[in-house]
C-alpha cells in the first residue's frame, strides 16, 4: 500500500491536473464563441457560391467544352483526399472522427482499384494517417497560426489545383467536420473536384433564364478556383469551432473526472491516516499496560 506521502504527492497533482484542465476549458470557451461566429458567417457566402455555380454550370450545353475543373477528367481512377484536421491534442474524438471517415473512404477506393493520394492539412491528422497510409501521403500542410485567413485556403487551394493542372488526381474530396453545437460536430466529405452540386434551382424556386457577360464559360473559369478555395475556408472555419467545442467538452469532462478522482483519493488519504494513528494509539497503549 502507497504511503502518505505517496498519497499526498498524488492527490497534490491531481489538483494541480484538475486546475491545467479547468483553465483550458475556459480558454477554449472564449475562442469558441469567435470560431462559432466567423464558420456561420462563412456559410451562408459559400452555399451561395455553390448555388450560383450549379445554375451556370446547367446552361452549359456541352460539357466537354467547360472549364476543366467543372468538366473534370472523365475518369475517377486516382483521388485526392484532402484531409483537414487540428494541429494540437486534447480537444476529445474530434481529430480521430475525421481520420475514421477518411480511411473508411481509402479502404472503400482500395477495394474498388482506385489510387489514393493524401493530402494533409494539420498535423494530427497526417500523424493517424502515417500509421497505415504513409506511403500514400504526398504532403502536410500546417497552419500553426492564431486567427485563419483567406490566405490561409488560398495556399491549401493553390496546392489542389497546381496538383489536378498538373494530372496527379481525378477527383479530390474534402474532409472536414462541421460544426453544429459543443457536443455534436458532423464529420463531412466534400467532393470539390470536380463539383457535384444540387440539382434544386437557386433559392428553391422556378428556374430563370439568364444572359451572362462574359459568357458562361468565361464565369466558370474565373469562379470555379474562387470555389475551392471558398469551399477549403468553410472547411478550416468550420474545423476551428469545432476543435474549440470538441475541446470545451473534453476539458469540462477530465476537470469532472479529476474531482472525482480527488474525491476518491481524499477518502483513501483519511482512511490511511486514520487507520495508522489508530495502529500508533494501540501500539503506545499496549506498550504502557506492559509496564
Amino acid at each position: 500500500m502507497a504511503s502518505l506521502k505517496d498519497m499526498r504527492v498524488r492527490l497534490a497533482s491531481t489538483k494541480a491536473t484538475q486546475k491545467i484542465t479547468k483553465a483550458m476549458q475556459m480558454v477554449a470557451a472564449s475562442k469558441l464563441r469567435r470560431a462559432q461566429a466567423a464558420a456561420e458567417a462563412a456559410r451562408p457566402y459559400a452555399e451561395r457560391m455553390e448555388k450560383v455555380l450549379s445554375s451556370i454550370a446547367s446552361t452549359v450545353a456541352d460539357i466537354n467544352s467547360a472549364p476543366k475543373l467543372l468538366a473534370g477528367t472523365g475518369q475517377d481512377q486516382v483521388h485526392l483526399l484532402v484531409v483537414c484536421t487540428a494541429e494540437r491534442g486534447l480537444c476529445g474524438a474530434f481529430n480521430s472522427s475525421i481520420v475514421r471517415l477518411a480511411r473508411e473512404k481509402i479502404n472503400a477506393l482500395l477495394a474498388d482499384g482506385k489510387t489514393v493520394k493524401i493530402l494533409c492539412v494539420g498535423r494530427k491528422g497526417a500523424d493517424q494517417l502515417r500509421r497505415q497510409h504513409s506511403s500514400r501521403i504526398i504532403e502536410v500542410i500546417e497552419l500553426r497560426v492564431k486567427t485563419l485567413g483567406f490566405e490561409h485556403a488560398q495556399k491549401v487551394s493553390s496546392k489542389i489545383i497546381a496538383l489536378y493542372e498538373n494530372g496527379e488526381f481525378d477527383v479530390a474530396t474534402l474532409f472536414f467536420s462541421r460544426f453544429k453545437s459543443v457536443i455534436s460536430q458532423i464529420p463531412t466529405a466534400l467532393q470539390v473536384i470536380p463539383p457535384v452540386f444540387d440539382a434544386a434551382p437557386v433559392d428553391g424556386g422556378a428556374s430563370a433564364s439568364y444572359e451572362y457577360e462574359p459568357d458562361e464559360l468565361d464565369i466558370l473559369g474565373e469562379l470555379l478556383p474562387r470555389n475551392i478555395t471558398v469551399q477549403v475556408f468553410r472547411a478550416l472555419l468550420e474545423n476551428a469551432a469545432s476543435e474549440q467545442g470538441a475541446r470545451m467538452s473534453a476539458m469540462d469532462n477530465a476537470t469532472r473526472n479529476a474531482g472525482e478522482m480527488i474525491r476518491k483519493q481524499t477518502i483513501t488519504y483519511n482512511r490511511t491516516r486514520q487507520a495508522m494513528i489508530t495502529k500508533e494509539l494501540i501500539e503506545i497503549i499496549s506498550g504502557a499496560e506492559a509496564l
